[in-house]
Order: structure tokens, then C-alpha cells, then sequence
């Protein structure tokens, strides 16, 4: 699963640990950033990009994504992968081995809301495993679509 930190990850996050415990399978979460929008602008005012220094906020971002999950879920073990790339490709490099593959999509209501964004499109048709898109929750609307 990916965590981005918004609401629709954290729908993402309870599935993905809620399908971890009842299929006694260990959890991968993902978190990816990507510095080809950084590294163009650092470029053009000569400043230098440090990206371990990047690598480092980002496992914050993923730890405190993860905070109190791993409580309420003390049955899952759970492998923190921080890496630099595009969401969709860096999911699909696990989907050979796994269970199940949790992502999130933030749908934007009416008609909007019932498209998937690039990543959950992508991964939907070349994952290797089952999927599950978590959808933001709307009040009277189920979390997720199966």
C-alpha cells in the first residue's frame, strides 16, 4: 500500500492492515517521493538538492503515517519501504509476491468522484494480484470499492 498522508490514506491504511491481520500476511508500506519537479528548480537557482536528507523527512512522513496502527494491529509485521519514484511503478514491483495490493483514490464527488486517479488506474491494470482502491470517505459512502 502507499501512504501519501491524506484522508484517502488513511481509509488505505485501515483496509490495508484490517486485510493484513485477517490473512495473517505481513504488510509493505510504500511511500514514494519523486524530485524531478525539485530538481528543475534547484537547477535553475544553482542550490544543490540533498537526497538523503529528502529520504530522511519522507521515512518521518511514513512513521508518522503508521503511528498507532501498528498498535491496534500488533499481529501485523510491517516493512517500511521510502523510495525515490512515481507511486504506481514502485508498487507494481511487489505485486508478484503479494496478496493484495491497497491504494487509495481521492474521488471528488458526482461524476468526479466516480474516476480513479493515474496511480490506481495504472496499478489496476498491471498489477499482479488482486486490488483494492480505498476511496475517500464521504459521509454515507462506503470507504473503499472492491
Amino acid at each position: 500500500m502507499v501512504s501519501d498522508g491524506t484522508r484517502t490514506s488513511e481509509a488505505a491504511l485501515a483496509l490495508a492492515f484490517e486485510e493484513a491481520s485477517w490473512r495473517q500476511a505481513p504488510l509493505i508500506a510504500v511511500h514514494t517521493w519523486d524530485d524531478a519537479f525539485l530538481s528543475v528548480l534547484f537547477e535553475e537557482a544553482r542550490w544543490t538538492l540533498d537526497a538523503r536528507e529528502i529520504e530522511e523527512r519522507e521515512s518521518e512522513v511514513l512513521a508518522e503515517r503508521l503511528a498507532g496502527w501498528q498498535e491496534k494491529y500488533p499481529d501485523v509485521a510491517v516493512e517500511r519501504l521510502v523510495v525515490r519514484g512515481r507511486p504506481a511503478d514502485e508498487l507494481l514491483r511487489h505485486t508478484d509476491q503479494a496478496q493484495l495490493l491497497v491504494v487509495g483514490s481521492r474521488g471528488k464527488g458526482g461524476v468526479a468522484g466516480m474516476l480513479l486517479g493515474s496511480t490506481s488506474q495504472h496499478v489496476l491494470s498491471y498489477a499482479l494480484c488482486p486490488v483494492i482502491v480505498a476511496r475517500s470517505p464521504e459521509e454515507g459512502a462506503p470507504a473503499w470499492d472492491r
